[in-house]
């Protein structure tokens, strides 16, 4: 278990994340819980951060084509920092209703796109800024703190 009054300077881990990747989907934030599991971090933060960084490198297999997962994991809080280059999200208040979704059928068939990914993040999120624009790609930012 992790010591409340260790300090350690911040980790942090590049992720690539390539279109349509099936595949290798899910192996950074694979990646990510490991880390923080060998770190020591509480079970239900770990739990957050697997959803976010799981859903975030979803979005980019699924809607871009191609991008990076960050993670900074630090004791205070695990930042988490999506970048694709896709076509970007025209409605962003819309892109975050429950249900709401722009997976092609062929995504859907397997079992993803059902359109959770955005409000599973906003769920599981101290803090969630979205910043995106047609033609521009997405950018996710995603800080969860230890503490809450």
């Amino acid at each position: 278990m992790m010591d409340d009054n260790k300090q350690f300077k911040p980790l942090k881990l590049h992720f690539t994340v390539e279109q349509g990747d099936f595949i290798r989907a899910g192996e950074a934030s694979s990646k990510i819980k490991k880390v923080l599991s060998q770190l020591g971090f509480p079970g239900p933060l770990i739990r957050r951060v697997a959803i976010a960084a799981y859903e975030a490198e979803m979005n980019i297999v699924i809607h871009s084509w191609g991008g990076e997962l960050e993670a900074e994991i630090g004791p205070e809080h695990v930042k988490i920092v999506a970048r694709d280059r896709g076509p970007g999200i025209p409605d962003i208040a819309l892109a975050m209703e429950e249900g709401y979704s722009t997976a092609p059928d062929k995504v859907r068939e397997m079992g993803f796109g059902a359109g959770m990914g955005l409000p599973n993040i906003q769920n599981c999120a101290t803090e969630f800024i979205i910043e995106s624009g047609e033609g521009k790609g997405t950018v996710l930012r995603i800080l969860i703190a230890v503490k809450e």
